[in-house]
């Protein structure tokens, strides 16, 4: 038997014995945490509080789960390493039919698919773990994501029973593929305004679909579609709106064509394309939950599943780091080595803090996800999907400029890396459009339970100012913060004490600054889109000192090799991450001199009324 048979024999394997055990990963799933579920972290951010409990200390995995992950996790590396070949996909611009087959035969079709359903019913967790060997390729992961990570998400999350039954187990062995339909080439980011249009049929058997959808990911190859179209549905005042519903459409229904595939700048292997619905007959039970309930199953689907990516990025950037590592110690200039010059170095630890702070938030997210109760962690997985992409974008570059010309030649990957990472920055959800929901959900959470206070200030209640002043006297005369993480009874180690310090004053003044917001801006913030993009850097940064500290913590606490070099790099990201919030929430106080939105705006408006850039030429002259 060939090399490649015996690792595909030995990867079928590992997937078999993954499938006869996955209900150890749901008990283990289960053991992250055994109390109920609590309020979600980041939201009490914005009330300037810690809740500890959630977030420290890191989440464990048992013994047994760890083990059988590492069974499956060798074979799939084995097969990424050995027969994956990244440049040959990115040129031909497919990944071939022989791929697919041995993506089907290591489960990797089924991975979050209960095992009821023929899936390996893997957590969250371990989810992100395989994450981490699948993004070497980012055409293949891609293909993967937009299959299980959004395709059948649906399905499983909001799905009937026999829903389930019928459509999961052959999308879980890749007999079938699945994709997700939402974008058109009227609506974006606004999933609201989309035309796609379901009526309901005189015998009222059926539900006509017709419209047409872009930039769909599998569009080309999906036999089952989650299709999101507008239908009418009579309100409780016996009126009748257009509303999204959600369906299960298989393509054999009739009436579904797609384009040719998109000639993309990156992720070439993936298949992207239109996807156009005419007339097609879709059963009424293949409404995927309620009439007119299709929005909420968009962004279920979406929040789902975006804290991956921050796996997904650190499996490529951490073999990134080793290309351009071995280049740097070996490549000489001026009698050095480059990784002796201290831009370089700079570079590389860079690289690393990115790394590790996206990797500790990544998996920080899981755990929280892997509890009982469904929590609802969107803001945690939002903050995930932008810090990774845009960390992404900024490592590739920077390792470019390590490698100098040799990083721009089509025959070495880290150009292809370069055009792979930039889609990060878009799909699932613009990142400017995720500060956006980063920001707005929890101010409006702070809001809810914010109210009663802000309606007194505003009327003048004495009581409440007083006690306002009085506070605001406190705080500047430099108030020591102590949220819990430090001292006797602390969770965080204390080579790390100065670092929580740091966090916990952040996270007491971005309460206090979310106070006055809503108290200056009240409902109207959500149109201040400059004010809430800084809302959101805050938490970001928040959301990523918390996560180094707890894991950093845990590793000093259980002895993990090289747990000096982890707190290093906590401690590097906390100053840094501390210094950016301080400056951040001086612009946002309404009377700051660092705070340049209206000038801003100006420039803007005058650029944008003229559609040019608008300054006279330096050459030009007036006498």
């Amino acid at each position: 038997m060939s090399g490649g048979g015996r690792c595909l024999r030995a990867a079928a394997a590992a997937a078999a014995r993954a499938c006869r055990t996955p209900a150890a990963f749901r008990t283990s799933q289960r053991s992250l945490r055994t109390s109920p579920p609590s309020p979600a972290f980041a939201k009490e951010l914005f009330l300037g509080t810690i809740n500890k409990k959630e977030v420290f200390p890191f989440p464990e995995v048992s013994q047994e789960e760890l083990n059988e992950i590492n069974q499956f996790v060798g074979p799939v590396e084995k097969f990424f390493s050995e027969e994956v070949d990244s440049q040959k996909i990115d040129q031909e611009a497919k990944i071939s039919e022989e791929t697919f087959e041995k993506l089907k035969r290591l489960g990797l079709f089924g991975m979050q698919v209960p095992e009821e359903y023929g899936g390996l019913g893997l957590s969250n967790t371990m989810y992100a773990r395989l994450g981490e060997i699948i993004g070497l390729d980012a055409s293949i992961a891609v293909t993967l994501a937009a299959h299980q990570a959004i395709g059948l998400k649906g399905i499983i999350i909001m799905g009937s029973e026999e829903q389930k039954t019928k459509y999961l187990p052959r999308l879980a062995a890749g007999e079938h593929i699945a994709a997700f339909c939402l974008t058109e080439p009227s609506s974006g980011s606004d999933a609201a305004s989309i035309r796609t249009r379901a009526m309901l049929s005189e015998d009222k058997k059926h539900y006509i679909l017709n419209g047409s959808k872009i930039w769909i990911t599998n569009g080309g190859l999906a036999d089952i579609f989650t299709v999101f179209a507008k239908t009418q549905v009579v309100d409780s005042n016996n009126l009748v709106k257009d509303k999204i519903t959600a369906f299960i459409v298989e393509r054999n229904f009739g009436g579904i064509t797609n384009g040719k595939p998109e000639d993309k700048l990156g992720i070439r292997g993936s298949n992207t394309c239109e996807v156009h619905f005419e007339n097609t007959k879709v059963p009424i039970e293949n409404v995927l939950g309620e009439v007119g309930g299709g929005f909420k199953v968009a962004m279920n689907i979406l929040n789902s599943g975006r804290f991956s990516m921050g796996t997904t990025v650190a499996g490529l950037l951490k073999k990134l780091i080793e290309m351009t590592a071995e280049h740097a110690c070996t490549r000489r200039q001026f009698n050095k080595h480059l990784s002796e010059f201290g831009l370089i170095q700079e570079k590389f630890t860079l690289m690393a803090q990115k790394i590790y702070v996206m990797e500790s938030m990544a998996y920080l997210t899981a755990g929280m996800l892997d509890q009982p109760g469904l929590p609802d962690c969107s803001i945690e997985a939002a903050i995930v999907k932008v810090f990774s992409s845009e960390a992404a974008w900024q490592c590739v570059s920077e390792a470019m400029q390590i490698l100098g010309g040799l990083g721009y030649i089509r025959n070495y990957p880290y150009e292809r890396l370069l055009r792979d990472t930039r889609i990060l920055l878009i799909f699932e959800g613009t990142n400017e459009i995720l500060r956006m929901y980063i920001a707005l959900t929890g101010l409006q959470y702070a809001g809810r339970i914010l109210t009663s206070r802000i309606n007194e200030l505003k009327r003048g209640n004495v009581s409440t100012m007083v006690g306002i002043i009085g506070q605001r006297l406190r705080d500047t005369m430099t108030r020591t913060v102590d949220l819990g993480l430090t001292g006797k009874l602390g969770v965080v180690h204390p080579s790390l004490e100065d670092s929580a310090n740091k966090l916990e004053e952040n996270v007491y003044y971005f309460g206090r600054t979310v106070e006055t917001l809503l108290l200056r801006f009240g409902k109207t913030i959500i149109e201040e889109q400059m004010v809430m993009k800084r809302v959101a850097n805050i938490l970001i940064n928040l959301y990523g000192m918390t996560a180094v500290l707890s894991r950093a913590s845990r590793s000093i606490r259980i002895g993990l090799r090289n747990h000096d070099h982890e707190v290093l790099l906590a401690n590097i990201f906390c100053m840094e991450a501390y210094t950016q919030n301080l400056f951040t929430l001086s612009q946002l106080d309404k009377y700051s001199p660092d705070n340049l939105d209206e000038q801003i705006k100006k420039v803007a408006q005058q650029v944008l009324e003229k559609r040019a850039y608008i300054c006279a030429h330096p050459l030009d002259r007036t006498y």
